[in-house]
């Protein structure tokens, strides 16, 4: 490896990072990672922090997990790679297969369809909702709805349902048929609405008012994430998600839940579907099903969905979407041992008791700090900061001072995500309370620092 005066010479020189403006990176250089224990990482001068991003959502068992690395590298001697393409397969996959349905069953779900990541399964998803309807002779349902704010990768058609102008707008024009719902953002929404009950209540009434200004007949899907985790953390009512599924179900469009940050434990139950009370159609899974060790995904799909592709006869149920690396040996020996470890560990309990703690902590800072203009947060180890120049305009920070507010927490021991004029937080799910606590304090360093 070269040295450390060559890393620091040469960072952000011939490298683009994605999320973020070349220019910034070099004026700006990012931060060396070299080593990572427990739920620590450690830069290239030896500076120890809490990962209190999780990687990116990602990491949720921590970086010293062996049983995940032990089968990567037992998998790498045996079967470093083969094609699950028609006519091969590798046991890994089928064992993982049995695994996930396992695992999904509560949500009604049976089937998966390998990918490598988040982005790669939101496409599959949408593909495979226009193709279940073409198969069952309407074909005339192509669009989808999804909420403003939301995220869901930055493949053209995943784009193209995301709800945010920074993933939009110097790509378009992005695919037509796409049309967006005001998110139950109880801080910032067009109704001006701050009781969240009320407020999901208007947001449903717009979703059907939108479906039947579309007409139903030429709608394919609604795609959501369980909670809004990229768009800043917006956690919905209770109320949402289960009013969601039953417009779908009544104007038979299908429901894909966007849970590959949720999957896996982060909102305090297993799944986020699961922790509204709801069943979708389809659910797009990545992230933490490899601890992030491993690029990979999987996309759930329903006994109903599976049904009308399984007993087709007419050709129009073949799969015509796939990548190199679906159904990775490595990645799917990876993803084996992660939900053995999750299963094992019942990670989400622990996601629920300290990201109580996180919340709680959260909301002491606000009150202690006018810049914190909302804080969100209250299921799971996923909250957000957002901060503002003003608490009664609710006018959004400078960008200097919600940097000056990210070094200094850093410099205290907490690495956090700024994104916009928020502060994203989400930690590995094997934290401790002693963990939370130096995240805490780390911020609480940042926002005295101004």
């Amino acid at each position: 490896m070269k040295d450390s005066n060559f890393l620091k010479e040469n960072n952000a020189r011939r490298l683009w990072h994605p999320m973020t403006h070349p220019a910034d990176s070099l004026a700006n250089p990012p931060d060396i990672i070299v080593e990572a224990e427990g739920v620590e990482i450690i830069d290239i001068d030896g500076h120890r922090t809490v990962d209190a991003v999780g990687g990116l959502w990602n990491v949720n068992l921590g970086y010293s997990c062996q049983p995940v690395k032990d089968a990567i590298t037992a998998q790498l001697g045996r079967l470093p790679y083969y094609s699950i393409f028609r006519g091969t397969t590798n046991d890994n996959v089928i064992e993982l297969a049995e695994m996930l349905a396992e695992f999904f069953a509560p949500d009604g779900l049976s089937r998966a369809f390998y990918t490598s990541g988040g982005s790669d399964g939101v496409e599959v998803a949408l593909r495979l909702a226009r193709q279940y309807h073409k198969i069952r002779g309407e074909a005339g349902r192509v669009k989808f709805l999804s909420l403003k704010k939301g995220y869901h990768g930055t493949h053209t058609l995943g784009a193209s349902v995301n709800g945010n102008a920074n993933f939009r707008t110097q790509y378009e024009p992005l695919m037509p048929g796409c049309f967006h719902i005001p998110a139950p953002y109880t801080y910032r929404n067009p109704f001006n609405e701050t009781d969240p009950a009320r407020l999901a209540q208007l947001c449903l009434a717009a979703i059907e008012d939108e479906i039947k200004f579309q007409d139903a007949s030429t709608i394919a899907a609604f795609i959501m994430e369980p909670v809004l985790g990229a768009g800043g953390v917006i956690p919905p009512h209770e109320s949402f998600m289960p009013g969601v599924r039953a417009l779908c179900s009544k104007y038979g469009i299908l429901l894909i839940a966007d849970e590959v940050i949720t999957a896996f434990g982060r909102t305090g139950s297993k799944t986020g579907s699961r922790h509204w009370g709801v069943q979708p159609d389809l659910l797009v899974s990545a992230k933490a099903i490899t601890n992030g060790y491993f690029p990979f995904g999987a996309v759930m799909i329903s006994d109903a969905v599976a049904e009308v592709f399984e007993k087709d006869t007419t050709g129009k149920g073949a799969i015509g979407s796939g990548y190199t690396y679906s159904g990775h040996p490595v990645g799917a020996a990876a993803a084996v041992a992660c939900v053995q470890e999750i299963e094992r560990q019942q990670i989400h309990l622990n996601a629920g008791a300290r990201g109580n703690q996180l919340f709680a902590g959260l909301q002491a800072l606000m009150a202690r700090h006018q810049i914190i203009g909302d804080v969100r947060g209250g299921h799971g180890l996923m909250c957000a900061l957002e901060l503002v120049a003003d608490r009664a305009s609710k006018a959004p920070v400078d960008k200097k001072i919600i940097g000056k507010v990210h070094r200094a927490t850093y410099e205290a021991g907490a690495m956090v995500r700024v994104s916009g004029n928020n502060i994203i937080l989400s930690p590995p799910l094997v934290v401790t309370e002693a963990d939370v606590a130096k995240i805490l304090s780390a911020l609480e360093a940042g926002f005295s620092s101004l």
